[in-house]
């Protein structure tokens, strides 16, 4: 396997900065109207779901800072074991907004089907820096 390529890099840090920003609304003003509005969740449910947004608000946080690690690693470390890292946390980030589509499929999200742009807009830039390796 090769260091990850300049489009995997990139994309990654993208998605990266795109939790940053979005890490605080889901953990502190997930109750905000425009914030619901913007995640897509009914207002009606915000007060029940407040403490696993603020989960999930400190997941998307975390995979952010250990992309933004694996980066650093790769420019200032050991370029392998930094792609490593970023890829892993890419997966993660996949498989996790896989999970929402999941749990909307099953009933889980109010109204159902709510969560396809959320699902797709977490989906596009982890997969993307999954396959870029392959493109080197």
């Amino acid at each position: 396997m090769e260091t990850l390529n300049i489009v995997g890099q990139v994309t990654a840090l993208l998605g990266a900065l795109i939790l940053i920003v979005v890490a605080p609304l889901e953990m502190f003003f997930y109750g905000h109207p425009a914030v619901a509005k913007f995640l897509s969740v009914d207002a009606q449910h915000v007060d029940v779901v407040k403490m696993w947004a603020f989960c999930i608000g400190a997941r998307n946080l975390l995979s952010a800072l250990g992309v933004i690690a694996g980066l650093i690693m790769i420019y200032w470390a050991d370029p392998m074991l930094g792609t490593v890292v970023v890829l892993a946390f890419s997966w993660y980030m996949l498989l996790a907004s896989l999970a929402m589509a999941a749990a909307d499929a099953i009933g889980y999200w109010q109204p159902r089907g709510g969560s396809i742009k959320g699902t797709i807009a977490a989906s596009v830039l982890p997969l993307v820096v999954i396959i870029s390796p392959l493109f080197t």
